[in-house]
């Protein structure tokens, strides 16, 4: 569910699986207007349907019309997922952290969180599942930048010590030790004007990542790419946070296959 959701790539992912599992099951996208989106997600039960994702717009005011939502999704303050149970209740998961993670790892086995500090640009929907994800892995120090500066303030408030804020004009500063750099923006991403961030600073062992996947390579990454750092573009993130979702569903944990990547790849 989400308004748009034409773009989206979620149903290619998990019919693959579907069909790769021999289930009995289709995954199909379900645009929605915001005004509609409580009556959309009542009517799960009632339409017989397992659960479904949740993308932009929905993903904090999802949140409240699910019946349980999970401690780590309570933190994040968003869902991107519900899984409807045998009852009729419907509870509330947010893996977008997870599969962040898991395509660094993925990428870069070696990777560790507490390497080096973690530089984050932006303070939305994706910076908030990312960031606490970086905690749970172990980050010591998580810098967030966003172009308003009381926003990042809040964010870095909210998420404790070992979050802190820095001004757009600082951007560049930051960059000198740290072990990771990611774009949670929607800057970079086909349409949009690319992030405005030299990397000059930055040191080429750190890796670099977004979570765009519209182009793969965004100019962020190619940039990156081009001087020397080892860069991760955000298919990895979509795919991984996919699996535990199917696994809620449909009782399998699938894997995120080669034949996977290079259908979806086709279709960028």
């Amino acid at each position: 569910m989400g308004w748009p959701v034409s773009h989206s790539r979620s149903p290619l992912i998990h019919n693959h699986w579907i069909h790769k599992h021999d289930l009995n099951g289709a995954y199909g996208m379900f645009p929605v207007e915001p005004a509609q989106l409580e009556t959309a997600i009542r009517g799960l039960k009632a339409l017989g349907i397992a659960g479904c994702n949740i993308t932009i717009p929905h993903k904090v005011n999802a949140m409240q019309l699910v019946d349980w939502v999970t401690p780590l999704a309570q933190r994040i303050g968003a869902i991107n997922t519900i899984v409807v149970q045998p009852d009729g209740s419907l509870n509330g998961y947010n893996n977008d952290g997870f599969g962040y993670i898991q395509s660094l790892l993925e990428a870069q086995p070696s990777w560790q969180a507490n390497a080096g500090p973690a530089v984050v640009i932006g303070a939305g929907g994706a910076a908030r599942a990312i960031v606490v994800a970086l905690l749970d892995a172990g980050a010591n120090e998580v810098r967030v930048i966003n172009r308003t500066r009381s926003k990042a303030d809040e964010f870095a408030q909210e998420f404790g010590p070992f979050v802190k804020s820095v001004s757009w004009d600082a951007r560049q500063d930051v960059l000198a030790d740290a072990s990771l750099l990611v774009n949670t923006t929607n800057q970079g991403m086909h349409g949009q004007p690319p992030l405005d961030l030299p990397l000059t600073n930055l040191s080429k062992q750190a890796l670099v990542s977004d979570a765009v996947y519209i182009p793969l390579e965004t100019p962020l990454l190619r940039d990156a790419r081009l001087r020397g750092n080892r860069t991760v573009n955000g298919l990895g993130m979509l795919i991984h946070q996919a699996r535990p979702a199917f696994q809620a569903w449909f009782g399998v944990l699938p894997d995120a296959d080669e034949a996977l990547y290079e259908k979806i790849i086709k279709t960028i």
